[in-house]
């Protein structure tokens, strides 16, 4: 089973563009990348600059809106994430229980959506074997 961990930093949706974590914490945090790694169950991680560096698109009456960072109404947003690969939700919350989060970090849990999971009439669809394949083409 595929989980994607998603680190939502407290705060980080005021952050200036350009704000970095301190180097004491990227070493704990690469620390732990690196547990994820040797245990093989790390699939990809990536961490994001803050809202103030990115922009929306939102679909208004079906038309795209541009609105560029950072975003007055946001409450919570993403710092990073990371993508692996374990046997049970139960496993993926024991691997997120020991990262080196800081006290204004939450991690959220989210089980991947594979193919698998829809009904057999979308798995024979025409166009599923392209998006499995997609997937395992990226992975």
């Amino acid at each position: 089973m595929r989980f994607m961990m998603l680190m939502i930093p407290k705060g980080y949706e005021q952050a200036k563009p350009g704000t970095l974590p301190e180097a004491k914490a990227v070493e704990a945090m690469m620390k732990y990348n690196e547990e994820l790694q040797k245990a093989g169950v790390l699939l990809a991680l990536e961490g994001l600059h803050p809202p103030s560096m990115g922009a929306r698109v939102t679909f208004v009456g079906g038309k795209p809106k541009v609105t560029d960072g950072p975003f007055a109404e946001a409450t919570e947003v993403l710092g990073g994430f990371w993508m692996i690969q374990v046997k049970s939700k139960e496993e993926a919350i024991q691997w997120a229980t020991r990262c080196p989060a800081a006290a204004n970090e939450t991690i959220e849990i989210r089980q991947i959506l594979e193919m698998t999971d829809f009904p057999a009439e979308v798995q024979k669809a025409r166009w599923a074997e392209g998006f499995t394949e997609m997937q395992t083409r990226n992975a």
